[in-house]
C-alpha cells in the first residue's frame, strides 16, 4: 500500500505542484489549504507523515500549533516543516516542538524526495517483527532498537525517530566524540550545523525532564558530540 503523505499549504499552486510530483513518486498525496481543514481530517486518521508550511492563512504560526497537536498524538509521526521563512528562531522553534526536519522552500523537488525516503526507511525499523528485544544498555540509559524505544533510569523518555538514532549514534561507543557528519549519516538526515545542535539540545532537555541532573551527553568544542557517563 502507498505511504500516505499530507501536505498543509494554503498557496495552491505551490501545494498542487508537491501533490504532483509526490503523487508521481508513488505516494498517496493529499493536500489540505488550513490548519482547521488538516486537524479534522487528521482526526480520524493520522497520515504517514506530514508536510507543513508555518504561516497559513491568517494564522501566522499555525503550522507550529499544529506541529504541536500532531507531536501530542504520536512521538512518532515523521513531520517536515517546508516552508519560506529560514531564520534560525523559526528552525529552533520547529526542532523544538519535534519535527524530524526542517526545509526551505528553495529546497529541489528531488532533494525533497530524498528526504522523505530516508524517513520513511528509519519508519521502516519500527514495523519489522521482533525476532529477539535488542536492547542497549549504558549505564542508566536503556535502547530498544526494535522498538525505537528509551529509557532513563527505568523511566521513559519520548524522543522522536531522529532523536533516537541521534542518541543510538552517541552511545555505541561511549566517549568516542562522533562529529556532524557521523551523527547525520548514522540518523540518515541532511542538515546544516545548527540544526544538529538544536536537536543534541532538544534531547538532553528531554532527559532532563526525567532526570535534572542529566550531563551525559557532552559537547566537544570543533569536534563533536560524545557520550560520558560513569560506567557505561
Amino acid at each position: 500500500m502507498p505511504k500516505q503523505i499530507a501536505i498543509v499549504e494554503d498557496e495552491d499552486v505551490i501545494r498542487d505542484n508537491y501533490v504532483d510530483f509526490l503523487s508521481r513518486q508513488g505516494y498517496q498525496v493529499t493536500g489540505f489549504d488550513s490548519r482547521q481543514t488538516a486537524s479534522t481530517a487528521f482526526a480520524n486518521c493520522l497520515p504517514d507523515l506530514v508536510i507543513l508550511d508555518i504561516g497559513l492563512n491568517d494564522e501566522i504560526d499555525g503550522g507550529f500549533e499544529l506541529c504541536r497537536e500532531l507531536r501530542a498524538r504520536s512521538s512518532t509521526l515523521p513531520i517536515i516543516f517546508l516552508t519560506a521563512r529560514d531564520d534560525d528562531f523559526d528552525t529552533v522553534a520547529g526542532l523544538r516542538l519535534g519535527a524530524d526536519d526542517y526545509l526551505t522552500k528553495e529546497i529541489s523537488l528531488p532533494h525533497l524526495s530524498a528526504r522523505i525516503a530516508a524517513l520513511f526507511r528509519r519508519m521502516r525499523a519500527m514495523e519489522k517483527p521482533v525476532a529477539e528485544n535488542q536492547i542497549l544498555q549504558r549505564g542508566d540509559l536503556q535502547l530498544d532498537i526494535d522498538r525505537l524505544t528509551t529509557a532513563w533510569k527505568e523511566q521513559t523518555v519520548d524522543l522522536t525517530v531522529t532523536e533516537f538514532w541521534l542518541t543510538h549514534s552517541l552511545v555505541r561507543f561511549p566517549g568516542h566524540v562522533r562529529n556532524r557528519d557521523q551523527l547525520m549519516d548514522d540518523a540518515n538526515i541532511l542538515v546544516d550545523a545548527s540544526s544538529i545542535s538544536t536537536h543534541i539540545k532538544r534531547i538532553r532537555r528531554k532527559f532532563q525532564q526525567v532526570d535534572d541532573q542529566f550531563d551525559a551527553i557532552e559537547a566537544v568544542y570543533g569536534a563533536g558530540y560524545r557520550w560520558h557517563q560513569p560506567g557505561s
